[in-house]
């Protein structure tokens, strides 16, 4: 049975940002959220499985020390039938979801779009403004952008209807850390 992490004593702890998302691109990008702002942010990536439950997440935190202050946020896609109705069902987590998918946020780093999207029509679009693009990894020029821009990008989110086609929540965790850091 695994113990619980002790508290240290006489030390007060910064809130933790605990990300569970389902695959290498959201990983990747919440990493570099993480190094360019320097944020406690734990990733939880399940890369070959989408089925996130409350269990799960307790499970995960339940080896790490945590306080009152940490923020548990769910990063997936809206792509796959069902996911949004399995999500909203886990307490105490703000979703961070993109419709159709996390391509979508960095794309409104650069400009934004109304018209209604597939995945493959997200990722072209995305390569049709950064040809280097590719899932999990993020070229220099786009790593400045998808920092630099972040305002834009959670304006541009922030007007259009949650989890509808195109969406992202994506903002609720950038707009996070961004308070934390100031």
């Amino acid at each position: 049975m695994a113990r619980k992490a002790k508290q240290p004593r006489g030390k007060k702890m910064n809130p933790t940002f605990f990300v569970f998302c389902e695959g290498k691109t959201e990983a990747a990008y919440v990493d570099l959220l993480r190094r360019s702002f320097r944020v406690p942010v734990e990733i939880i990536a399940r890369v070959s499985d989408s089925n996130i439950s409350q269990p799960y997440i307790d499970r995960c935190k339940r080896d790490r020390f945590t306080t009152q202050e940490d923020k548990t946020f769910l990063m997936f896609d809206l792509d796959v039938p069902g996911m949004l109705e399995h999500l909203i069902k886990i307490k105490d987590a703000i979703l961070l979801l993109s419709n159709p998918c996390i391509e979508y946020w960095f794309v409104m780093h650069y400009k934004d779009t109304k018209k209604e999207l597939s995945s493959a029509e997200c990722l072209a679009l995305l390569r049709s403004i950064d040809a280097d693009y590719a899932k999990g990894t993020f070229s220099t020029t786009m790593k400045k952008v998808l920092i630099d821009s972040i305002e834009d990008a959670a304006n541009r989110a922030k007007v259009k209807e949650a989890y509808t086609n195109p969406s992202s929540t994506v903002h609720l965790l950038t707009d996070e850390i961004i308070k934390y850091k100031n």
